[in-house]
This record gives structure tokens, C-alpha cells and sequence, in this order.
């Protein structure tokens, strides 16, 4: 089903070269059905890369969904016009006395300063403190989901000896639990990050479970059990050539990147790596969609 998107956005064309539904505003109005209203706070550096990612995933799915991106104005953007920003991303302040479906919060390359020494944290804190209240459902990836879970419920992030980046065989550790419902018993899953959470912190913490995580990577899904945030531990959004892009970018900034693990073909840079994780990430977004927001949302927001 379609994402419905601004007119304009640069992001459009390239959704309709890969044969995804991307409906006008104009259109979608002049329809007699509800969008579910999904947010999106987008910190990864390269804005148009991941709005393209995460649109793949929400479009993939029977609901047809109205996205809102989300800028920090406490956040100084590198990667990105502030024209850019301006046209396509909404400040908090414009959107915070509405009520939405879902939040989706992306990762962000700041693993190595405390939380409280990011810039945005507060502003972020304000956000997180809204969705319990605003949104229906929300989903934190790989930093965020760090961030969320030592707001949410003060589990600590922990420094790596180095750098955790491959593609990584994950189980489901939670029996029947809907959002891993279709999941394979092993499954693979990306990471790209500096620091990890430990699954005792989790399993001690009242409120929320691990449903699957890697022996390699630790915890990768924790939920809430009332289903109102999600906590993906890693990058299921990633293209087949994220991590290969990061790696010959870290390469050329000399930081001596170790090569990914499980990712390029015989361990060699040069091959081109497989897509193993597709179909999970899919089912995942699908899943949290379906259950946690279309199934439990009010239709009258």
C-alpha cells in the first residue's frame, strides 16, 4: 500500500523507480480511509540514504501510511542543507500538540559520548517523554534504542573492546510473541556501533523482554510489554551496501576499520556482499505495524 509523502521530495522518484506506491497528497485526500500517521526523528548522517530505507520497510505492508519527518533544532546537521531541513523535516514544536500512530527514532554516530553529553539529548528527552503520551507505538534502532532504554527504564550502555560490524545469526528468545510472529528460529541482522546493552541489565528490569538477540551481539529486540516501545538494538533498515560504504569510509579516514564480519564474501572487501536479512527486517516492520499500531491505535487520534 502506498506512503503518502510531500509532493516534491526528492526521495519520491527514486521510490517510484523501484515500483513503490507513493500516493499524492491531493490523492490521498480526496480518499474515505485513515492513514496511520507514523513520525520519523531522522540522525543518521545521510538523511536521503536512510529516508529511503526506512519508506522501503513502511511501504511494505497492507496500511497505507502517512510519514512526518522530525529535525532537532538543538542539533547542528553536517550532511544536509538547512534548505533541505526546512522543506522536508518539521521542528518538534509544529507537530507536538498532535497525537500519531507510531515514532520511529533512528540510530545516530554518537555511541561514544555519554547521553547526556549529545547535543540534542534534551530536546530528544522532551520527544520521548511526548510519545508516551502521544503515540501509540514507538520504535528505537541501534543508538536510539540505547538511548530509549536509559530513558525509559535507566539501563546503561556499555564501550565495546572494538567496533561490532557484520551480519550476525540472531534467535528468538520469547516464545509466540507477535512481533517476531513468522520469524525464522536463526536469523540474521546487521550492526554497525561502538557500544552494546547487557542482557542481565534487561532480564533484571520489571516491564519489558528480550524476543530475540545473537550470542555475537547481544540483545537485538527488547519490548515493553504493553507494546509501546520497541528496542531494535542494530540496523535492520540497512541496504546490502551500508556496511561495505562505512567500511571503505572509515578506511579513508584511516581508523583501520576491521572488515565486517559474515558480510563480504570470503572476508574479501572486494566482493560484493549478499543481502541475508531482507525478508526479517521486513517481517519485523510489518509485524510492529500491524500489531502494535493498526490493531491498538483509536481511529479518531
Amino acid at each position: 500500500m502506498p506512503i503518502r509523502l510531500q509532493e516534491n521530495m526528492p526521495v519520491l522518484q527514486k521510490l517510484e523507480l523501484e515500483n513503490i506506491f507513493v500516493m499524492s497528497e491531493q490523492r490521498a485526500n480526496s480518499q474515505d480511509i485513515r492513514q496511520l500517521k507514523i513520525a520519523i526523528v531522522n540522525i543518521m548522517p545521510k538523511k536521503e540514504q536512510t529516508e529511503l530505507q526506512l519508506l522501503r520497510l513502511l511501504s511494505n505492508t497492507a496500511l497505507q501510511v502517512e510519514v512526518t519527518f522530525l529535525r532537532l533544532v538543538t542539533h547542528q546537521y553536517k550532511n544536509v542543507t538547512s534548505d533541505y531541513l526546512n522543506q522536508y523535516y518539521k521542528p518538534f514544536s509544529d507537530i507536538r500538540a498532535q497525537k500519531f500512530d507510531g515514532l520511529i527514532i533512528t540510530g545516530a554516530p554518537v555511541e561514544n559520548l555519554e547521553f547526556e553529553q549529545v547535543d540534542y539529548w534534551e530536546e530528544l528527552s522532551e520527544i520521548m517523554a511526548w510519545s508516551k503520551t502521544h503515540v501509540t507505538s514507538a520504535l528505537y534502532l541501534c543508538w536510539a534504542a540505547q538511548a530509549g532504554l536509559y530513558y525509559h527504564y535507566g539501563i546503561q550502555k556499555y564501550p565495546l573492546p572494538e567496533k561490532l560490524s557484520g551480519i550476525y545469526q540472531h534467535y528468538v528468545t520469547t516464545a509466540n510473541a507477535e512481533l517476531t510472529r513468522g520469524f525464522d528460529d536463526v536469523f540474521f541482522a546487521p550492526h554497525s556501533r561502538y557500544t552494546g546493552i547487557h542482557a542481565d541489565d534487561v532480564r533484571r528490569t520489571d516491564g519489558i523482554d528480550i524476543l530475540a538477540e545473537s550470542r555475537e551481539a547481544g540483545p537485538y529486540i527488547v519490548a515493553s510489554r504493553d507494546g509501546r516501545q520497541i528496542f531494535v538494538n542494530g540496523h535492520p533498515e540497512y541496504d546490502v551496501g551500508t556496511l561495505a560504504s562505512e567500511y571503505w569510509r572509515d578506511l579513508g579516514k584511516g581508523l583501520h576499520p576491521a572488515v565486517p564480519q559474515n558480510y563480504f564474501p570470503g572476508n574479501d572487501p572486494s566482493s560484493a556482499p549478499a543481502m541475508k536479512w531482507k525478508a526479517h527486517s521486513n517481517l519485523l516492520f510489518a509485524n510492529w505495524l500491524n500489531y502494535f499500531v493498526y490493531q491498538i491505535t483509536p481511529y479518531e487520534l
